[in-house]
This record gives C-alpha cells, sequence and structure tokens, in this order.
C-alpha cells in the first residue's frame, strides 16, 4: 500500500491498495453519452445527499463529475478496484476544479472502507451499477452500515428483473438483476431503513428484453444510447414523476443506517 500523495491545493491523494485486481467491465462507461439519464438518477439521489461522499466503482468518473456539476459536498472518496482505470480516474480527479477535497482509492470498498471512515466519516456512499458485481453483496451492505456516520445513507442504483438477465449482463459480469423485495430484505437485515426504494425506467424493459434476452446481443452501441437518452429518457422521467412503475429496468433505493 502506498502513502498518501500530497493534498496541497486540490489534488487527491491516491492510494494503491490492490494492484491485481481485474474486473470485468463498466457499463456506465458505455453510457456516458447517456447525460439525460445520469441526470434522472442524481435527481433522484439528490434531495439525500449528504456533504462528505464516497462513489464506489467510480470508473472515469463521469458520474462523480455530475455530482459536483449540482451538488455542494464537503469531501468526495472515489472508490475504483481497477488498476488500469483508476489510474486514469486520478488524473481526471486531479484535473478538477472544485471546493470539494477529493480522494481517490484503488481497490474494493471492503479494502478501502476503514481508511476512508478514519479521514472523513462518510455520510453518503454510493454504488451505481456496480452492487451486482459482487459476489458477497450482502457482506457488502454490512460494511457499508458500519462505513457510515449515524444516520449516514447509502445509494443503490441497480439492474432489475431476473427474467431480464441476458447476454450483455453476463458480459460485463453481473452475477444478478435483482427484485425490489430482494434488495429490500438484504438493506433491512445488514441494518437500514428505506428511505426511497423503487423501480425505475419503465419503458425500457421491452427494447431490453428484446435486444439482450431475445436477439442475445452483447453490446451497447453509443448511437442506440443517444437515440434512447434523447427520445425516451426525458418521457419516461416525467411519467415516472407522476407514477410509481409498478416494474422497471432498474432499481434505485436510498436507505438509511438505522
Amino acid at each position: 500500500m502506498t502513502e498518501p500523495a500530497s493534498t496541497a491545493g486540490k489534488r487527491p491523494s491516491d492510494f494503491a491498495l490492490s494492484d491485481n485486481f481485474v474486473y470485468p467491465g463498466r457499463e456506465l462507461e458505455g453510457m456516458d453519452c447517456a447525460s439525460n439519464y445520469h441526470e434522472w438518477i442524481l435527481a433522484r439521489f439528490k434531495p439525500f445527499l449528504g456533504k462528505r461522499l464516497v462513489e464506489v466503482g467510480a470508473g472515469l468518473g463521469s458520474f462523480s463529475r455530475l455530482i459536483l456539476s449540482q451538488h455542494v459536498c464537503q469531501t468526495l472518496s472515489l472508490v475504483e478496484p481497477s488498476k488500469d482505470m483508476f489510474e486514469k480516474l486520478a488524473a481526471i480527479a486531479g484535473g478538477l476544479d472544485t471546493a470539494a477535497q477529493i480522494h481517490t482509492y484503488q481497490g474494493t470498498f471492503l479494502q478501502s472502507a476503514a481508511m476512508i471512515s478514519a479521514r472523513c466519516a462518510p455520510d453518503s456512499i454510493i454504488y451505481v451499477n456496480v452492487l451486482e458485481h459482487i459476489a458477497e453483496d450482502e457482506r457488502e451492505l454490512e460494511i457499508i452500515h458500519q462505513t457510515l456516520v449515524d444516520h449516514g445513507r447509502t445509494f443503490l442504483f441497480v439492474p432489475a428483473l431476473p427474467r431480464l438477465y441476458g447476454a450483455f449482463d453476463e458480459r460485463v459480469g453481473h452475477l444478478r438483476r435483482y427484485t425490489k423485495p430482494e434488495l429490500e430484505g438484504k438493506l433491512e437485515r445488514a441494518g437500514f431503513k428505506l428511505l426511497l426504494s423503487t423501480y425505475f425506467d419503465l419503458p425500457g424493459i421491452a427494447p431490453w428484453w428484446i435486444k439482450y434476452c431475445l436477439l442475445k446481443s452483447a453490446s451497447m452501441e453509443p448511437r442506440g444510447v443517444r437515440l434512447y437518452d434523447r427520445f425516451i429518457v426525458p418521457a419516461a422521467r416525467r411519467l415516472e414523476s407522476f407514477i410509481t412503475p409498478p416494474l422497471g429496468k432498474s432499481l434505485i433505493v436510498v436507505a438509511e443506517k438505522r
């Protein structure tokens, strides 16, 4: 483990925890052009966000940059297990123009949780399209609970509905797609109470099933993502602001430490 780099100015401090860690993919990095989609996720999270944030599986920092552009925080800790992606993330984080203190950690959350807790006492821990990659997800939720300050919150965005599991899920390393009762039960057993729990993106179910289950595609083409983001996401967001969707392509949950 390396020692922290200098925190002078706005440069991040980097922790190299797991040089040989490899994992299969970051689907959100394939959706960098889906600005409306990302903003929709953040809009659901934003009323509950605190000031000392952690994003686990930060990838290249696209969602982190969106947070910084729309939410005032004191610290933002970015955790990324992939060595190659972490090096790019650390470089990007070092160039961010923000008053928030940015800290970067290479490794899993299990490896970095104690250091993060000692350094910034997080009140918000965010997993966007990450928890489904983790084999022992209930253990992960327990570590989140232990790391958060009292009444701290976790923010989860995960793929939903096991029947939608297809070729793309397999390619990017999804171990599961969640049902709402399943994820809620795991959070409650870990010591959380639910503040928000709802299916997300009802219109996305049919095209996802056709492309990835029926046609068995394993790719996510940027052009298709842009079209969906431009024409479908704004309408879906308006619709789901008035109704609670009975199902959805994803689940979005905010839970508070009891």
